[in-house]
């Protein structure tokens, strides 16, 4: 267009450290990449890929953090100063023999001067895939907008970051959808509860305690205050609002379930846990993704049922941690209506609150086949969409009440 001088720009994808790679390699000066004149010749060793010995002494073959893999180089024992990364190379190399003589750790014997190739294939592929881990984790904890961390573990397989899969804290709706109907008016409470609150309002009890603790039965509905009214961020009826306030470990299974979520901290009977997450879609369109993901062995659909079944929320590309909770029978999670800034019946807020204690480490999950959500299964295809399924999928959840199967 005559006489316009704007610019497009796309985000770039690349690491900082494959950016560094394509700037050294070219021998390019990027500052915003921190690729100076004078840190183009710098080194660091970003993971150590090899071992041999010769002539008595001990060397690594190492990855210079920022340099193409064309630059390796081995470097004698004496000369690194990476205690950690040292480590992390012993252990991912006995893992692997270990795993190679059925549990039982194997030593490499004294003559042995050289590492299979398999071994440092392996001893690779893990220091790559911790570091994939590493950003993701960062990554998470950047978009996030609670408090507490969100980490990342994975000592099972080689599995690195979903490659789609997008956070978000909040719903993403779909073209032609208002997850805000544009409330406009709140409580005059000084100090909630009070007799028009919110809750009482809509016709509800106040569905927290004085510990802030859950104190309604699963069905009921969870009124809390909004923008708009106005007692403060301290109100008691402000909770899920906030977001989740416990550390959270996305975490890898070593039963055939996928991704898991635990907690890393003790949970309290009743507590507010997370809020589930995604894209907000029509039924119709639910039902054509549906069939799609069917067909994939997964699918994230979950039914905003409490008043209709107008609407659907999708977190498969789109969603937050609860994306990786899984399935049990026996679930330590439940599932409860929530609304705030909307009070659509039909596009409530979903919130999971524990149903007892939890203990830090603990793996949290909800039952699927709970009322709302029938149609969400797992990432790990433990679970295929009862409502579309004919064939029964077996249960992977290992409570002693299991029902054995999904659907």
């Amino acid at each position: 267009m005559e006489g316009w001088r704007g610019a497009w720009y796309v985000p770039c994808l690349a690491s900082h450290e494959t950016l560094q790679e394509l700037c050294r390699k070219e021998n390019l000066t990027c500052k915003s990449i921190g690729i100076t004149n004078r840190s183009l010749k710098s080194y660091e060793v970003e993971y150590l890929c090899d071992y041999k010995v010769e002539e008595g002494k001990a060397y690594y073959l190492v990855k210079w953090k920022g340099w193409p893999e064309s630059s390796n180089t081995w470097e004698p024992r004496k000369h690194l100063n990476c205690p950690l990364l040292i480590q992390n190379f012993l252990r991912d190399k006995n893992e692997y023999l270990s795993r190679g003589r059925g549990g039982k750790a194997m030593k490499l014997r004294n003559h042995v001067k050289t590492l299979k190739p398999a071994i440092a294939d392996y001893v690779v592929k893990k220091a790559k895939q911790r570091i994939a881990l590493q950003r993701w984790k960062e990554e998470l904890n950047r978009k996030k907008n609670h408090k507490a961390m969100i980490l990342v573990e994975n000592t099972v397989d080689l599995e690195g970051p979903p490659l789609d899969f997008y956070y978000i804290n909040e719903y993403k709706p779909a073209p032609g959808i208002n997850v805000l109907n544009g409330i406009t008016t709140g409580c005059e409470c000084a100090d909630c509860p009070a007799e028009k609150c919110c809750p009482k309002e809509a016709g509800f009890i106040l569905a927290y305690n004085k510990r802030k603790k859950l104190k309604i039965q699963p069905g009921l509905p969870i009124y809390e205050c909004n923008s708009y009214c106005r007692c403060g961020p301290d109100c008691p009826n402000r909770i899920v609002q906030k977001g989740t306030p416990y550390s959270l470990c996305i975490f890898r299974t070593n039963n055939g379930r996928g991704w898991g979520v635990k907690t890393l901290q003790k949970i309290k009977t009743n507590s507010f846990v997370m809020e589930y997450v995604g894209e907000v879609i029509t039924s119709e369109e639910a039902e054509r993704r549906g069939q799609f993901y069917d067909n994939q062995g997964n699918t994230y659909l979950f039914d905003l049922d409490y008043d209709s079944d107008e609407f659907t929320v999708d977190a498969a590309r789109y969603g937050n941690v609860s994306h990786f909770v899984n399935h049990s029978c026996d679930p330590n999670l439940q599932v409860f209506n929530v609304f705030i800034d909307n009070l659509d019946l039909r596009l409530p807020r979903i919130a999971l609150f524990s149903t007892r204690t939890i203990k830090a480490g603990e793996e949290l999950t909800f039952d699927y086949q709970m009322k709302g959500s029938i149609d969400l299964t797992s990432d790990s295809a433990e679970g295929l969409s009862p409502s579309k399924k004919s064939i029964r999928t077996v249960c992977k959840c290992g409570a002693m009440c299991c029902r054995g199967y999904l659907n």
